[in-house]
């Protein structure tokens, strides 16, 4: 009888995420890899020269937004229920 059980349990299993967990997913590392590559650069070669650049609009503002956007994007795809009309 326990061997019937343990055929049946295998039988019911089920992923957690589906194909629309895993595109969101995909889309928030997108996201969050873009804000790090703007992020990056802007130094300066010569350690004794201050390059203003550094403090422009892209690496202040945006690229921490469009992080932000992807690590949001990264937990709706997490909380996401794609059974939920199903039921």
């Amino acid at each position: 009888m326990s061997k019937k059980n343990n055929n049946d349990q295998k039988t019911n299993r089920e992923f957690i995420f589906h194909k629309k967990n895993y595109l969101f997913l995909f889309i928030g590392i997108a996201f969050i890899t873009l804000g790090f590559i703007l992020m990056s650069g802007g130094g300066s070669d010569d350690p004794n020269v201050f390059n203003p650049d550094i403090y422009n609009f892209r690496r202040i503002r945006l690229a921490p937004t469009l992080v932000l956007i992807g690590l949001g994007i990264q937990i709706y795809a997490i909380l996401l229920n794609p059974n939920k009309n199903k039921e």
